[in-house]
């Protein structure tokens, strides 16, 4: 935001500290002025981690954009890739865990939301699942699980949990949990 102003981020934050102290109860024009130091640009995985800081979100980038290499490597699918799986199949999915739920309608079965960089999948956690990694599943930010992947007549996908395994990103991310 701050390059129509000629500034990258790093300038930009510094010249705000600068103006915090430009006060009414100093002499205007007699701030000690400092140079500021040469710093390198942010790295994209920089600029990320400020923006979820900063905000909780990011406009152009995800951490498990990061990842994706691994991952894939590994036979991990993108929440775009199961569209086109096959129903009935044992899976791998990661992300980001945005939401985890519980209603009290649901029999103790417990519902994540896992977010990657090309969308949202649901996870189903069926009770005995979540009491075998409960500290994964109600810990970690970030997670890769292993189940079924379920796809209704009307086409919601969700993948019915049978493993669930931390994530690590690197990037400090929030979930909403149990609201």
């Amino acid at each position: 935001a701050f390059e129509d102003f000629g500034l990258d981020r790093r300038q930009a934050i510094w010249e705000a500290g600068n103006a915090a102290q430009d006060r009414p109860e100093y002499l205007a024009g007699t701030a000690i002025t400092v140079q500021p130091p040469l710093l390198p640009l942010l790295s994209p995985a920089e600029q990320l981690a400020s923006d979820l800081w900063a905000t909780g979100i990011s406009t152009d980038d995800h951490p498990i954009r990061y990842l994706r290499p691994a991952l894939a490597s590994r036979g991990v699918r993108t929440a775009a890739m199961l569209a086109t799986s096959e129903s009935g199949r044992r899976i791998e999915v990661g992300g980001v865990v945005t939401h985890r739920q519980r209603p009290a309608t649901a029999a103790g079965v417990t519902f994540l939301n896992l977010e990657d960089e090309t969308g949202l999948v649901n996870v189903v956690c069926p009770v005995g699942v979540w009491n075998r990694y409960r500290r994964v599943a109600r810990q970690a930010p970030a997670m890769i699980v292993r189940g079924i992947l379920e796809r209704s007549e009307e086409g919601v996908v969700n993948v019915i949990a049978d493993r669930l395994e931390p994530l690590q990103t690197g990037i400090r991310t929030a979930s909403r949990d149990f609201r």
